[in-house]
């Protein structure tokens, strides 16, 4: 496995762990989370800068997932399902240097391993749609 589809995957479970129980902590739970999951310095550095982003335009980002999904809301969502998405968005907005290709064939990668057959065509429904609107010319 590549070391970005493995940045992938921690930075999935980090932010499942904080969407699930983020008493506030947030990112500087990052430590804790190394001591249980050991990676390479390049792994972590992507994971950090995946978790931080997703966090840093959750609120954009979340309006976006309740603008391309029709009648979902976010509560119901399974929770590894929405943090897919969340990474997979702030990927497509705010990493420009990953093409828009590469960042939805990722997060359904990581679908796969992580959440359900279904869940992948919905998450490669909703990052093409987001990719169409805000990155047309990739």
């Amino acid at each position: 496995m590549g070391r970005r589809r493995k940045s992938r995957e921690l930075a999935l479970q980090f932010l499942y762990e904080l969407d699930l129980h983020d008493d506030g902590g947030g990112t500087s739970r990052l430590g804790e989370f190394w001591t249980r999951h050991p990676a390479a310095a390049e792994v972590r550095t992507f994971t950090e800068e995946l978790v931080r982003g997703t966090r840093e335009h959750q609120q954009k980002i979340d309006d976006l997932i309740r603008q391309f999904t029709e009648h979902w809301s976010l509560d119901r969502m399974a929770v590894v399902d929405r943090n897919i998405l969340r990474q997979g968005i702030y990927e497509l907005l705010w990493a420009p240097d990953v093409p828009p290709k590469v960042t939805i064939n990722e997060a359904l990668e990581v679908a796969k391993k992580f959440s359900t057959q279904e869940s992948s065509r919905f998450i490669n429904g909703i990052l093409d749609r987001i990719r169409k609107e805000f990155r047309p010319a990739s």
